[in-house]
């Protein structure tokens, strides 16, 4: 009873919605970059910016996390969404600072439709975080989480695809 008249701190879902915003713009940035090679150096400091951007939320997040006494979710599962949004942007930036380092010229059809994948997904996951502030929003966000389940499944044939690929024909 004491905890319903304790006031809740409402900031972790506009932080967990601008962070998810980035995810999209980092995803678009990538496809961007696999689908105009010509940009490598620029869409990859784009990518860095935006993921020096989410990493400021996140510390926001984790810092709040740290002054709020009552939240509005559980703290563990607060920390680990953030962080788990932020390892994607982390990776998105790891892929494109690997192309332009290595000066990749010629990115193979999979890695394209994988970057579509990756836009997708990006865009539902910013879908089902901007319903996380209602419970009432439940069954839609496990509709949202489906679908992202799915992407990750042809991602995983893509990408297994891929590799294929790359061993039968690639000499080098």
């Amino acid at each position: 009873m004491f905890a319903r008249l304790m006031p809740h701190e409402g900031r972790f879902f506009t932080f967990f919605s601008e962070h998810a915003a980035l995810i999209v713009q980092g995803a678009v940035e990538l496809k961007a970059m696999m689908d105009d090679m010509r940009e490598t150096e620029s869409r990859a400091r784009n990518i860095k910016t935006i993921e020096n951007r989410a990493d400021t939320i996140t510390h926001q997040t984790i810092q709040l996390l740290h002054q709020t006494f009552i939240t509005p979710i559980d703290r563990d599962e607060i920390h680990q969404l953030i962080t788990r949004m932020d390892d994607i942007l982390d990776l998105m930036e790891d892929v494109s600072q690997s192309v332009f380092l290595y000066d990749i010229h010629h990115i193979p059809d999979e890695a394209k439709r994988l970057a579509e994948i990756c836009v997708a997904c990006t865009e539902k996951v910013s879908q089902a975080v901007k319903l996380l502030d209602n419970m009432a929003n439940a069954e839609q966000i496990m509709k949202i989480c489906g679908e992202i389940d799915r992407y990750e499944t042809d991602a995983d044939q893509v990408l297994r695809a891929a590799m294929a690929k790359l061993f039968r024909t690639e000499s080098d």
